[in-house]
């Protein structure tokens, strides 16, 4: 199997619709965290979250795709459509797939429907609503509208489901079952049950009165992580393919790691093994030394326990020759299955402009810790290897490495 290489990429985030918007205001440090609009959460004991603002799905989607698909569907579609237009690839049915990733599918939709239908006098719930709660529906209006009739997949394997969207595409590309794979992950987990649950389990800051500070990966005064929403896309293609096209190159898929660390439902392995063990088979898949990595976005949620491991679990694999690493979420909020795509997006972009994000809202790093974190202020740096981060509930870890196409 020859090259994989990435030629489209599309970002629905809550700094931004577009990559090259979503880009500019990550490096330029905006935050797209504040008080929750979508609902009225002002009872809740959280009440911020990263949303995609002033969003209207018709000024995006045909009016028949708005009326059947929840929000983490429309986040998806969007990002697709322009990943697939600045690819420029004209789809060949059956050598043409999709591989969706999202943690929490329809939710929301399930929530909200519940609590309209638990205080009605007349018990209807709409024919819609299935399609509209299940992942692979995401998918499958994207294969609809484009006529993609290869191997279609959804994976959920919590917040490194978008990574394993990327990773379950290249395995299909290296099987020689697929010559473009569309690697996509969304979410829109807005809702009281939701946050209720992940608040109960202190695991998310309660930072109400500062939301554009609450995010504050690798900083000692973080309380928790913030909630995000969006959706990323990539379009995979395999090198000869991209090459007997024409198509531009935005840079090369060199490897996915993937491991569990086989410990606790949602606590990390303490001495982070499987995040060690996935970020050694990333390496040693694209045959790079750790010296060779010249950035890591961090999963980085701003959790006590999660930041810690993954700062002790980066210095054990890397040492001395630990790089630049930063964490977009303090400006997103974490985006689950989403952010396992527009993540790596951020590594492309990286790799390309010879920029760094920084994480933002870092006054204070962990303390006895030598990483430089990237506070505060993008930086410049010449990166030709990155890698993103994503780990999840169940101990999901996944690493993939992304960089600088050469034509050899």
């Amino acid at each position: 199997m020859g090259k994989i290489v990435i030629t489209g990429m599309g970002a629905v985030t809550p700094i931004g619709i577009g990559v090259e918007t979503f880009w500019d205001n990550l490096i330029a440090g905006k935050c797209g965290i504040d008080k929750i609009k979508s609902f009225d959460a002002s009872e809740l004991a959280v009440q911020i979250a990263g949303e995609i603002k002033d969003f209207n799905p018709a000024d995006y989607l045909p009016k028949d795709v708005v009326r059947k698909t929840d929000a983490f569907m429309q986040y998806a579609y969007i990002a697709a459509e322009e990943a697939l237009k600045q690819s420029g690839v004209k789809i060949e049915p059956e050598r043409t797939g999709i591989v969706m990733g999202t943690a929490m599918s329809g939710i929301s939709t399930i929530a909200f429907t519940q609590e309209a239908l638990t205080g009605a006098s007349h018990k209807k719930v709409g024919p819609r609503f299935i399609p509209k709660i299940l992942g692979n529906i995401a998918a499958a209006n994207i294969a609809i509208e484009h006529n993609i009739q290869g191997p279609s997949l959804t994976v959920s394997t919590a917040c490194s489901s978008g990574g394993d969207a990327i990773y379950e595409a290249s395995m299909i590309m290296q099987a020689g079952k697929a010559d473009v794979m569309l690697a996509v992950g969304a979410e829109s987990a807005h809702c009281p049950i939701f946050i209720y649950s992940l608040a109960n389990a202190k695991a998310l800051s309660r930072n109400n009165e500062n939301p554009q500070q609450a995010s504050r990966p690798f900083d000692e005064a973080r309380d928790g992580f913030v909630i995000g929403e969006g959706g990323g896309a990539l379009v995979l293609e395999t090198e000869e393919h991209a090459l007997a096209r024409g198509a531009k190159i935005y840079g090369e898929l060199l490897a996915c790691g993937n491991t569990s660390d086989a410990y606790h439902v949602t606590a990390p392995h303490p001495e982070g093994r499987g995040a060690i063990a996935c970020m050694k088979q990333a390496l040693a898949e694209a045959k790079l030394n750790p010296e060779d990595i010249g950035y890591i976005n961090a999963h980085g949620t701003s959790t006590h326990k999660g930041d810690e491991v993954e700062t002790n679990a980066v210095s054990k694999v890397f040492g001395d020759n630990t790089p630049l690493v930063s964490s977009t979420k303090g400006a997103t909020g974490h985006m689950m299955g989403a952010g396992g795509v527009t993540e790596v997006i951020s590594c492309i972009k990286a790799i390309e402009t010879g920029i760094v994000p920084p994480t933002i809202n870092l006054e204070n790093p962990i303390a006895d810790c030598n990483i430089d974190f990237v506070p505060k202020k993008a930086r410049k740096a010449n990166i030709k290897y990155a890698m993103s981060n994503a780990f999840g509930f169940g101990g999901q870890n996944s690493s993939v490495i992304v960089g600088k196409y050469n034509e050899e």
